[in-house]
């Protein structure tokens, strides 16, 4: 099933998720439903926040970038995650999201992760992540922690931001993908 995406100025974007428990939703089909929304709206990644649910589990999907070989078997599903350790040089990207469409920015995040998550199998893993995937992870960790990535932009971008955000807020931005918009009249 593919959802809506819910955009900036939701409340659930900004709730710390709770963590769930084995059995309290069926994973494989969850998984599966944010898989096809992150792929429906050409994104990378996706967190349950970003369609409404506020839980502690999220998805990634750098096979599509045929340009990041490194990224050619990175598809994974998160449950529960905690970042354990962050390390290396702060890199600046070009970020975007989902929830916030049409808007990228540059953030600074450490080169290199440790994390503890459990898979879709409800397995219990700890691995270290660096480079994009490491970034791709951090941003959707933000998610379940009710960040965003305009929260790293300095006061001066985020006031000219300002106007764009309130328009996203209201549904009045395009995209080609469905949305919820809190303010939509």
């Amino acid at each position: 099933m593919v959802y809506p995406i819910v955009m900036y100025g939701d409340a659930v974007l900004r709730k710390k998720a709770r963590e769930i428990e084995k059995g309290e939703i069926d994973m494989e089909a969850f998984a599966n439903d944010l898989f096809e929304t992150m792929a429906a709206a050409h994104g990378i990644g996706l967190a349950a926040p970003q369609i409404g649910k506020s839980i502690r589990v999220f998805v990634v999907d750098g096979t599509v970038l045929e340009d990041q070989p490194e990224l050619s078997d990175f598809r994974k599903v998160f449950i529960n995650p905690t970042i354990l350790n962050e390390e290396g040089e702060a890199w600046a990207f070009e970020e975007g999201c989902l929830s916030i469409p049409n808007i990228r920015a540059s953030v600074l995040r450490p080169e290199k992760i440790k994390l503890s998550y459990l898979d879709q199998n409800w397995v219990k893993h700890e691995e270290e992540f660096d480079g994009m995937k490491a970034r791709i992870i951090q941003h959707e960790y933000d998610h379940i922690e009710g960040k965003l990535f305009i929260d790293y932009l300095t006061p001066l971008k985020k006031k000219m931001l300002k106007g764009k955000l309130t328009d996203i807020s209201k549904g009045e931005v395009d995209t080609d993908y469905r949305i919820v918009a809190p303010l939509r009249k």
